[in-house]
């Protein structure tokens, strides 16, 4: 009885408060003078606005150059629809069911009000609430703002939502302020609008026109009077009338035939017309449901993973800014929703990277953890253009027990689809060939490529301090002994690689990783702490995609863009509010640099596995770690670069043992070849002739007579390679350096060998027996005592005559004591 006291006492003040502010004439209900009922109605708050409601975004994908819906994303399933956009009949529906005195109160109803009190006196509580259509929708906005806000440090959504619906006289009394002024504010035709816009219609169907289309496949323009009748009879009690399943459907009919009674009473429509629509059940027979697909598992079959990305691009990506701060603000947006997101993908060219990766890396292997990823982006402009994987998307629990099916996104970076990132082998080579070419040195410099134990601490590093460690031996996988670093790129020979290290500062080579976009996938930069980074067996597992970038660095010239993905947002009010900027930015190569190992690479790519042999100049690199427990190609055109990774999920199973070691290459060319289809490609640019020989070096003077050690000495200490070429005949002293080749005072490549001829001894010089035109007689006694025993004379006409005037060879000339010499004498004729 107390309850009901309170209740009357309650809803009586109420009454009293309202009266008086509608300047009623003198009512008094209770005790309350008609100054304080204004004092405390005119303190609460009164100020709201109808507002954007939560609806559906839409994301879209490129195919046959026009933009195509993939996606739908939604907390909300809500459409905003305008007032031409709505059946009468609903208007009328709701009218009649919820608010009859609508269009004639000024958002409180005074009859009610009072009414309402006698009600709850009688129950003890608060029964009725006497809640107009306007009062509906002020506490409808309340809660649809607990749903845009999501939890708080102050209070989680649900008590916040709990709080807008308190059956309690304070919350009535803020209702009923608002609701004033939102007649003041708003016509009655904005405000029954956006009641149609805001209701809750069971599940996460929101407004009439979403409503219309899950339960009738129609729209809110083309409802019947029976089917405005019924999701009207929704709003009410959501949860036990919902359309959704056939239980409810009793509920519904009985509401709804008080609503077309009510309707008929109140002349919204004629007898006919109610006889038509109270025949009509409330059955399969006439309920059509379409359950709302939203999120990235009923995406476009060939765009799941996609979508996902996006949506983690949407909610991380800083350079968004159009669409809020990162964190509670642009969560906040996101959730509210309501935006058109086209995005980059070329779902033609997506189709061919999805159908190969799934049909040569089968997410239905079972005898190891196979997975595969590839994707594409354009150079110079970072947009993605494929981004696909062999497992389908799937986001439930079930995909735990699955192996065909998984969420997480190979070819991303952790925070954006999930992965950990892969080890990437040889793939990470060329970050020593640039940082070889940065500090000057060529192409056609021959380095040492024979397998070699090697002590860590040989190799500089000036970011850390250097090495330690055990000695460092490693295999190659082909090649041995001096080559070429052009030669060593084309065979990706591992030992080639480290004699360069041993020449640079690891540091160089990490920075150049670095500034190429280069990370691992929980976002850490190059792990250069031990030696073998520098050909990717190190710290780093690398996504896909961030490879990709790389490499685009290297076809652009050096200049490093940032992949993206969003190339418009249009907000729920249709305004154009950009695309996700281009950041791009130079990198520690120079345009000369890339363009000599592009040189390097495309001798690497051409002609192997990966190449579609299609005609567009491309360069790449292969890359595998030990036992191929990870496989990789890396493939670019100057338009567009792409990644493929194939290999181990989890775990460390020869990719060999089941026949998948080559399955990279089976998987890169056809994606390449439908690419360079669409995109073609330009000529790759020549390196300057500086990066081809490198720093020239003069193969040093002094070398004849030199013992083969003291050579060697001198060729080694000036960076280039000794090699031993045999005895020749020489008139230097037996066992000293006769000849090398290239010869003394040539400028040669670093590392190039220098072959070297021992002399035997053999040979001497002609000695200069013309001089002073000797006699013949005095010549020929010269000759002899050097050894020669082969001489003889011949008549020349010149004078002086009976001396000496040639010799043949000449003077000087080394030859052998047997050569026949002949002495030209003077004549005056012959």
């Amino acid at each position: 009885m107390l309850g009901a006291i309170v209740g009357m006492l309650g809803f009586s003040v109420l009454a009293g408060l309202l009266v008086t502010v509608m300047v009623t004439p003198a009512l008094a209900v209770t005790g309350l003078t008609a100054s304080t009922s204004i004092k405390v109605f005119e303190d609460l708050p009164s100020y709201i606005e109808i507002g954007q409601q939560g609806e559906r975004t839409r994301i879209f994908a490129k195919q046959g150059g026009q933009d195509v819906q993939i996606a739908t994303i939604f907390d909300q399933n809500r459409e905003q629809v305008g007032w031409d956009q709505v059946s009468q009949y609903a208007k009328d529906a709701l009218t009649s069911g919820e608010d009859r005195r609508f269009y004639e109160h000024g958002g409180v109803d005074v009859q009610s009000v009072v009414r309402a009190a006698i009600g709850n006196l009688s129950s003890g509580g608060i029964e009725s609430g006497a809640s107009t259509l306007t009062m509906q929708l002020v506490k409808n906005i309340f809660i649809q703002q607990c749903y845009q806000d999501g939890d708080s440090e102050e209070q989680t959504m649900g008590d916040c939502i709990e709080a807008a619906q308190e059956q309690s006289f304070d919350r009535k009394l803020r209702e009923m302020r608002l609701a004033i002024q939102m007649e003041k504010k708003y016509s009655k035709d904005e405000i029954l609008l956006a009641y149609l816009n805001i209701a809750g219609f069971g599940g996460t169907t929101y407004g009439i026109e979403a409503a219309a289309q899950r339960y009738y496949n129609t729209t809110a323009a083309n409802l019947t009077i029976a089917q405005a009748a019924s999701l009207i009879g929704i709003v009410q009690e959501p949860g036990a009338r919902n359309l959704a399943v056939p239980e409810n459907y009793p509920a519904n009919q009985q509401r709804r035939d008080q609503i077309l009674t009510r309707m008929l009473e109140d002349e919204k429509i004629t007898q006919e017309e109610y006889d038509a629509a109270i025949a009509t059940p409330v059955d399969a027979t006439t309920v059509v449901v379409n359950d709302p697909k939203s999120g990235c598992l009923y995406a476009h079959d060939y765009a799941k993973f996609w979508c996902d990305y996006v949506q983690r691009v949407l909610k991380l990506d800083p350079s968004l800014s159009m669409l809020g701060e990162v964190g509670a603000e642009r969560d906040q947006n996101l959730r509210l929703g309501g935006y058109d997101i086209y995005t980059s993908l070329n779902l033609d060219l997506q189709t061919v990277a999805q159908d190969t990766v799934q049909r040569r890396a089968p997410n239905t292997e079972t005898r190891m953890p196979l997975g595969a990823a590839s994707t594409s982006m354009e150079v110079g402009t970072g947009w993605i253009v494929t981004m696909a994987e062999n497992k389908i998307y799937d986001n439930t629990p079930a995909a735990e027990t699955d192996p065909t099916r998984s969420s997480v996104n190979f070819n991303t970076d952790f925070d954006y689809g999930g992965s950990g990132g892969f080890q990437t082998g040889s793939t990470f080579k060329p970050l020593t060939l640039l940082a070889w070419l940065k500090a000057g040195h060529g192409l056609n410099e021959v380095v040492d490529g024979t397998r070699k134990l090697r002590q860590q601490s040989a190799f500089t590093n000036s970011c850390n301090g250097g090495y330690g460690g055990a000695p460092w031996d490693i295999k190659n996988d082909s090649g041995t002994g001096r080559m070429s670093v052009l030669n060593a790129t084309i065979d990706s020979v591992n030992n080639a690689f480290i004699e360069m290290a041993l020449k640079l500062d690891m540091c160089d080579i990490s920075k150049i990783g670095n500034s190429l976009g280069i990370h691992s996938a929980n976002g850490d930069p190059i792990h250069d702490e031990v030696p073998s980074f520098m050909l990717g067996l190190g710290n780093d597992n690398v996504a896909p995609l961030t490879m990709a970038a790389a490499y685009a660095t290297i076809a652009n010239n050096g200049t490093y863009c940032a992949p993206r993905a969003i190339t418009r947002i249009v907000s729920p009010a249709g305004e154009e509010l950009g695309e996700q900027p281009l950041q791009c930015r130079p990198s520690e190569i120079d345009a000369e640099v890339a363009a000599a190992g592009m040189y390097a690479m495309e001798r690497a790519f051409n002609g192997y596995g990966a190449d579609p042999n299609d005609g567009t100049p491309m360069f790449g690199k292969t890359g595998s770690t030990t036992k191929f427990h990870q496989t990789w190609v890396m493939g670019s055109s100057t338009k567009v670069t792409t990644a493929t990774w194939v290999g181990n999920i989890k775990g460390q199973t020869p990719t060999t043992r089941f026949g998948y070691a080559q399955t990279r290459h089976q998987v890169a060319r056809p994606i390449l070849a439908a690419i360079n289809d669409v995109y073609g490609g330009d000529a790759l640019p020549k390196p300057p002739q500086r990066l081809m020989t490198g720093n020239s070096i003069t193969v040093p003077d002094g070398l004849l007579g030199l013992s083969p050690e003291a050579a060697q000495r001198a060729i080694e200490a000036a960076d280039l390679a000794f090699e031993l070429a045999g005895e020749i005949d020489s008139d230097q002293p037996a066992g000293t350096v006769a000849a090398t080749d290239p010869a003394p005072g040539t400028g040669v490549s670093a590392g190039t060998t220098i072959r070297v001829s021992i002399s035997n001894g053999a040979q001497v010089k002609v000695p200069d027996v013309v001089s002073g035109n000797p006699s013949p007689r005095s010549a020929r006694t010269a000759l002899e005592a050097s050894g020669f025993t082969n001489i003889s004379e011949a008549c020349v006409v010149q004078e002086p005559h009976e001396r000496v005037v040639s010799v043949n060879p000449a003077p000087g000339t080394p030859v052998s004591k047997d050569t026949p010499l002949v002495l030209g004498v003077g004549k005056p004729n012959c």
